[in-house]
């Protein structure tokens, strides 16, 4: 049993949707495997679900490189940063706030360990989920620019929605037992 199934396996009966969509989500759709996995592992991550981020790592096919792994940790931990600040920024609503320069290092966006494009689908991945519009815009537009189509956004959105829902499911799945008894 691979880590990732057995992980599936501690999803609670009250969210098993959730155990047939992460398989479904990672084994098709317009994406690369590497996309795929990449954007699911870095969401993992932004859900802070180490268990689920680990069993998707170790449970990765073999095209799946560490460059991929190392650019979804990246992601996830550069958009920790950068969606608190222009949430923030988005959220107040004031023109002054958005003429301060951000000052906040970012080169990782420039020079990723795989692509731009891929990059930049785990960064839009990890900024739905924590609810940055101006940060979802910005990859959103960006990826069209690189070529991406809407379809491939839409799949990378899909995964980030089903490894979410996954890691707060697996967080709760303690709850659901302790219930039972």
């Amino acid at each position: 049993m691979s880590a990732l199934e057995a992980i599936r396996a501690e999803i609670p009966e009250a969210a098993k949707d959730l155990r047939l969509n992460l398989n479904a989500v990672l084994d098709a759709g317009t994406l690369a495997p590497s996309e795929r996995w990449g954007v699911a592992i870095a969401v993992a991550l932004a859900s802070r679900s180490r268990r689920l981020a680990e069993a998707l790592i170790a449970s990765r096919p073999e095209e799946v490189s560490g460059k991929t792994v190392e650019d979804a940790v990246a992601a996830a931990a550069l958009m920790g940063m950068t969606n608190v600040f222009y949430r923030f920024r988005h959220l107040v609503g004031k023109p002054s706030y958005e003429q301060k320069p951000a000052k906040l290092r970012m080169m990782r966006l420039a020079k990723p360990a795989t692509t731009t494009a891929a990059f930049e689908l785990f960064s839009l991945a990890v900024s739905a989920v924590n609810a940055c519009e101006t940060c979802v815009r910005a990859h959103e537009a960006t990826l069209l620019q690189h070529g991406t189509t809407e379809d491939q956004i839409h799949d990378a959105i899909r995964i980030a929605s089903v490894v979410h829902g996954a890691a707060v499911a697996l967080d709760s799945a303690s709850l659901v037992r302790e219930d039972a008894s």
